[in-house]
């Protein structure tokens, strides 16, 4: 199976939400950091090799259809030519609001992959396969995150074909998704996942 959408977007910009919007759209399953977890004993070995040059993109997303969020995302680039077929979705938020987010979620100075990096434990090797060392070093700087999460964004656009891209802000909704990828718009409402409370909770 050949990954038919791929998600660019950096973690807290909505990719929880769009990987169960693509899996109602019929995109799915759509791999996401969760399920990285699921199955950890198999999976992070795989995204290591993929960080030191031995990527096995087939195994990795057997019987996925799609993939957000990081890890993934970090090999848009490798991914895009990978799947040449594959629509690139590159979801945005307000830079601020985004940095907030990561503070209280993914980079939380006493959470999972600050405190594994920090303290070398069995999830550093994972987390620094896939996240970019000069990021590791600035996780808590403002002015280097948002400089980083905009240059992130331009690069996609430069790289990508216009009519291979979707750049989706958070809070769009359903008919942005729906036309890029040529689908119905379902009468459900759009997900909304992953708030804080519930990254916190998990």
């Amino acid at each position: 199976m050949k990954l038919e959408v791929i998600g660019s977007g950096l973690g807290r910009t909505g990719t929880k939400s769009l990987q169960s919007a693509l899996d109602m759209l019929g995109f799915g399953p759509c791999y996401h950091m969760l399920e990285v977890f699921r199955d950890r004993a198999r999976n992070v070995p795989l995204w290591i090799g993929a960080g030191e040059g031995r990527p096995d993109w087939e195994t990795i997303f057997e019987g996925y259809r799609s993939a957000v969020d990081l890890p993934a995302a970090t090999y848009w680039r490798e991914l895009a030519a990978r799947y040449p077929d594959a629509k690139i979705i590159h979801t945005v938020r307000d830079p601020e609001a985004w940095f907030e987010s990561t503070q209280a979620t993914i980079f939380r100075p006493d959470g999972v992959a600050a405190t594994q990096i920090s303290t070398g434990g069995p999830l550093a090797h994972f987390f620094r396969s896939f996240l970019d060392p000069d990021l590791i070093d600035h996780m808590h700087d403002r002015a280097f995150l948002l400089d980083y999460f905009r240059r992130h964004s331009e690069e996609v656009k430069a790289a990508i074909a216009p009519q291979r891209l979707l750049i989706y802000e958070v809070g769009s909704g359903w008919e942005p998704l729906c036309n890029f990828l040529k689908v119905p718009v379902p009468e459900e409402p759009y997900p909304f996942q992953n708030t804080r409370a519930e990254f916190a909770a998990r």
